[in-house]
């Protein structure tokens, strides 16, 4: 495939939204033509699979059950949106991708990440994204900013240490993966987040263009 997949990371709450939105107009000022997407979603049947996803419910979602609709959500994702943008030599912006996965359902879960890995490969057939940015903040900021906005999904009224632990996932992957996983210090204000994030794009596509 000749496009690049870019993915945005991180806990609720460490401004994803705004900075996708930054990271968008940098690649677009840079003469990229960019799709923007986010998981679970980004199709009609990934969207609906998001909403049974998020949405809170009396009977409780099995850790297993959540793990393989973020899957089916995922392949349907790939096989509709991302591969085909991919092969047309776009550059995919996504609102998190499989780093998520391991973070939340196996940080914040604290499932098997074997069981994580072998779904990977059978989704993903060895997709993964060039680059990652995560925004990385305490979980607790990012919680109480969630908070004031009066509405919660079912994986936000989860508990602050479901959160540590989901956030402890994101950095390990970072560590296990430096060269792909950038960490951004999210807790700073929007700006100098936002010089963090220009400075690493900078230097991603510097290496990129001598290799």
């Amino acid at each position: 495939m000749s496009g690049l997949f870019i993915t945005v990371e991180g806990l609720e709450g460490v401004g994803k939204s705004t900075n996708l939105e930054f990271v968008k107009n940098w690649l677009v000022n840079k003469g990229l033509n960019v799709e923007t997407t986010r998981e679970p979603g980004g199709t009609n049947l990934a969207e609906d699979i998001r909403e049974l996803l998020l949405t809170k419910r009396e009977e409780n979602v099995s850790e297993t059950c959540e793990l393989l609709m973020m899957f089916a959500a995922r392949a349907q994702h790939i096989a509709q949106k991302i591969n085909p943008w991919l092969e047309q030599g776009k550059c995919v912006l996504s609102d998190r991708f499989t780093d998520a996965t391991y973070a939340y359902q196996g940080g914040g879960r604290q499932m098997d990440t074997s069981i994580i890995n072998q779904l990977e490969d059978i989704v993903q057939n060895g997709l993964q994204p060039d680059f990652t940015l995560l925004l990385d903040a305490p979980a607790h900021i990012g919680l109480k900013r969630i908070q004031s906005r009066g509405f919660t999904d079912r994986i936000e009224q989860e508990k602050v240490e479901f959160f540590d632990r989901a956030r402890e996932g994101y950095l390990a992957r970072a560590k296990a993966d430096p060269k792909r996983m950038f960490v951004i210090d999210a807790s700073q204000p929007l700006e100098d987040v936002q010089t963090q994030i220009e400075a690493t794009l900078t230097a991603f596509f510097k290496t990129r263009e001598k290799t």
